[in-house]
């Protein structure tokens, strides 16, 4: 799904490309969306990071104009989403998450019509299109129909049909899904060139390292809510400044080094099932010369240990409670999304 119009409109000069206040959708009796807040500065890469069903693409279509919101305010550059939305569409790309374009024809026969739909004349459509194709590494397939192109193909051709007028805002749900490791690093270069050149990306994504990776920002939304918003350092340093992660070497001796890391630390640690690994919390990660000497008066002999930073991963555990792939809560929203956006 992809809707651009032609940038006639210049945004105004504040520094929020968006604005939403208490926004809520409701599908029948499944609040998909239960009063989201967000801000987001132009010119920055804002991530909404949740799992599958957590309300993300719902927020974002009523964002993009594409849902009305059943409570709450959102501003694009300073103009509402519902009383102004004729000006909105002018100001944004949405990519989504499957592509809409035509299986019958060829890629550059689907970038030249929407090229033209745009505004653009014959030869400029043309050279556009081969542009795109060639920065998207889809020229040798160019001419192929597109029922013949993988599901990273068709995601790469998707985002580039967005990237034929260049907005000022551009939303990305989950541009990545189904993409190979090597084509996900291409597209992460290519949306920090569309920041760099000018856009604002408002990025909605399952991957942590994504997440990580580019947004300035980041919301975690978990069933319809935001529940922690903020940089990634900020959002790590939320759980602490880093983790100890320790094996023993005898296991009969977990429980025995499980008490003396909380006596030395003065934190409540943890044993996880999988190889018996002892992690906990430190504030300081000098204090690890004192429990390994500690740990050595106890004859407890290790047979790993280490020090990191907090993960994205344990942010949100943290936070929810749950893995980011683990939570559909929202998903029966899918369907009735769906025919909202035809």
């Amino acid at each position: 799904m992809t809707r651009m119009i032609n940038d006639q409109i210049t945004p105004n000069n504040g520094d929020w490309a968006v604005e939403a206040n208490g926004l809520v959708k409701v599908f029948g009796d499944n609040r998909a969306v239960d009063g989201v807040d967000l801000k987001v500065r132009a010119g920055s890469i804002y991530g909404v990071l949740g799992p599958n069903g957590a309300g993300k693409t719902t927020t974002i279509s009523m964002l993009a104009t594409l849902l009305r919101p059943d409570a709450g305010s959102a501003r694009i550059f300073g103009h509402d989403v519902v009383k102004e939305s004729h000006i909105v569409r002018q100001l944004i790309g949405v990519t989504g998450q499957y592509a809409s374009v035509d299986e019958s024809l060829s890629a550059t026969e689907n970038l030249i019509i929407f090229s033209r739909l745009l505004g653009l004349g014959r030869a400029e459509s043309k050279r556009k299109a081969a542009d795109l194709l060639e920065e998207f590494g889809l020229t040798e397939a160019a001419k192929r129909p597109l029922k013949n192109f993988s599901g990273g193909m068709r995601r790469r051709l998707d985002l580039a049909a967005s990237l034929i007028s260049q907005p000022p805002l551009i939303f990305l749900d989950e541009p990545t899904t189904g993409l190979d490791p090597r084509t996900r690093s291409q597209m992460w270069d290519t949306i920090r060139r569309l920041v760099k050149t000018g856009s604002t990306v408002l990025l909605t994504t399952q991957y942590l390292d994504e997440a990580d990776q580019l947004a300035d920002r980041i919301a975690v939304i978990d069933r319809g809510k935001v529940v922690a918003e903020g940089t990634v350092d900020e959002l790590k340093m939320s759980v602490g400044n880093s983790s100890l992660h320790l094996r023993v070497l005898n296991p009969g001796q977990i429980e025995l080094a499980r008490r003396t890391i909380d006596q030395v630390l003065g934190v409540h640690s943890s044993v996880s099932s999988e190889a018996a690994k002892i992690t906990a919390p430190m504030a300081d990660a000098d204090r690890v010369t004192d429990l390994l000497i500690a740990l050595r008066a106890a004859d407890i002999p290790l047979s790993e240990i280490s020090v990191q930073k907090p993960t994205l991963d344990e942010v949100f555990l943290t936070i929810t409670g749950h893995g980011v792939q683990g939570d559909t809560t929202n998903a029966s929203s899918s369907k009735e999304l769906e025919e909202a956006k035809v």
